[in-house]
């Protein structure tokens, strides 16, 4: 059972589990089969026993849930193709949401993502994002747990107030910048993004999940809603596969893989991207592989992964790329140039010659090489292809195993309490003060007017002025009087 088969093509074409964890990628235009290949490995690997990961963007990859319906034209397909013993069956899945309403609300902290993916999420500018680890520096240095969009609004509110101080100790802080980012805040909760950031915070290990009866769990997250927000999506998967690199230990290569992820419309994650995440996002990929995990790329195109990381997938399964336009001829030329050559095969005329179910496939056999790619007949999935009903779903859910440990909100003290209790402990001091000082203004008040006086009356330092004022001008006058009058009577006496 370490094996997967794939398909059929001039011999079966299977995909070993002991380089699972190699990585690949699914591509192909839109309605060419991508979902099918996609479910068809996720089935593979939950029967081997690997847990499974993976976004439903559509909604309808929900199917893996309930078995499918027999038919005669699906057993004969897999009559062709050389299943045996085909019949179908669901598979165990857990329905996950970052909205919390299709499936269990997925959560992560606004320490845990960190200001670097939070600003992807934001949208941010540079001089932001600046700002932003200002403010995640100065919450590690004075202790502030960050959990929620409440603790990062009182964070932000303090920077603001204490932005002078901030600024000489930590780098310059402005009120444009610190009012922009809360902007984008108002704006991520509008969308819903405040479901995101919170706790319980989703634990990794729930995701690598077996049945009782060994099979891997597939966790599908239901992302239709999500789709709408893009980079919500992407950045949203980037860190969980940054929590798997830096959760999960060095294992090496195993018989089968620990996980494997499955990344649908992965071009999102490299549109618009800074250098700096590009270059992450390549660490991730090259390294999780010895943590035992498989990363596998779902996108129309070759074109869209960068050659970086296109250059890691091992396992490949190419469905049919229509030429219409010089982009797409280039395409299909990226695309042809990527596998490993068939003599048999000119791979540029037959990739868009390919039939709905039909695909391209090479994958990694003994020594990690590649076999040369195979036109290949895709095997069909045993599960229902298509989405659950309303009930089905709902059942699904009510029998999770997960449901009590993140239905349910929890709110714990954080930065948003603390520096609250701050501002309510500074503002009593300020209250204990007010009659101390107006004491010392009514003496100090009483005192003044002793001294000075007021409206109705003198005060003792203006009654001595006068007094003063009324025996000098008495004495000055008796001395002019007498100079004056000494001078006439001494000159008249000379």
């Amino acid at each position: 059972m370490n094996t997967i088969l794939i398909g059929k093509g001039e011999q079966p074409v299977r995909l070993l589990g002991h380089y699972g964890n190699r990585h690949g990628l699914i591509a192909g235009a839109t309605g060419t089969g991508k979902t099918v290949s996609l479910m068809m490995l996720a089935e593979g690997f939950s029967r081997m026993g690997v847990p499974v990961f993976m976004a439903d963007v559509k909604g309808d990859v929900s199917g893996l849930a309930m078995a499918g319906q027999s038919s005669d034209r699906l057993m004969q397909r897999a009559a062709k193709i050389g299943m045996e013993g085909f019949s179908t069956e669901a598979s165990p899945v857990l329905f996950w949401d970052l909205y919390g309403q299709a499936g269990h609300p997925v959560r992560t902290t606004i320490s845990e993502i960190g200001p670097t993916l939070l600003s992807r999420i934001l949208e941010l500018n540079d001089t932001q994002t600046g700002i932003l680890e200002v403010a995640f520096k100065l919450a590690d240095d004075q202790g502030l747990l960050l959990l929620d969009l409440d603790d990062l609004r009182a964070l932000l509110g303090f920077v603001a107030d204490n932005r002078k101080d901030i600024s000489a100790q930590y780098g310059l802080v402005s009120a444009q910048s610190i009012a922009a980012i809360q902007r984008s805040l108002l704006s991520l909760e509008r969308e819903g993004g405040t479901a995101f950031l919170g706790e319980p915070a989703l634990e990794i290990m729930d995701l690598m999940r077996t049945d009782m009866s060994g099979r891997g769990v597939i966790s599908i997250l239901m992302a239709n809603r999500l789709m709408l927000k893009p980079r919500l999506y992407s950045t949203f998967l980037l860190w969980l596969l940054s929590e798997l690199f830096e959760n999960l230990p060095e294992v090496g290569d195993l018989e089968r893989p620990k996980m494997v992820f499955f990344f649908d419309e992965s071009h999102l994650l490299f549109d618009d991207a800074p250098a700096a995440l590009r270059q992450k996002v390549e660490q991730v990929v090259r390294m999780i592989r010895s943590k035992g995990v498989g990363i596998y790329f779902c996108s129309q195109s070759p074109d869209d992964i960068p050659n970086e990381i296109l250059g890691q997938l091992g396992n490949r399964i190419q469905h049919a790329l229509r030429a219409y336009t010089p982009r797409d001829q280039k395409a299909v030329k990226t695309a042809a140039e990527t596998f490993v050559a068939n003599p048999g095969l000119n791979v540029a005329e037959v990739i868009s010659q390919l039939a709905i179910g039909e695909a391209l496939v090479s994958t990694l056999q003994e020594g990690g090489v590649p076999i040369p790619v195979e036109r290949t007949l895709i095997c069909p999935p045993r599960c229902r292809m298509g989405a659950l009903t309303a009930e089905e779903h709902a059942a699904v859910l009510a029998r999770s195993p997960v449901a009590h440990k993140y239905d349910t909100p929890v709110n714990r003290e954080s930065a948003y309490e603390i520096l609250a209790q701050r501002a309510a402990e500074s503002s009593a001091v300020k209250e204990t003060a007010k009659p101390e000082q107006a004491e010392a203004s009514e003496s100090k008040g009483v005192v003044s007017d002793l001294l000075w006086g007021n409206k109705r009356r003198q005060g003792l330092v203006e009654t001595m002025a006068k007094q003063a004022a009324r025996t000098v001008g008495s004495q000055l006058g008796r001395k002019i009087l007498r100079g004056l009058l000494g001078g006439l009577l001494g000159g008249k006496g000379r």
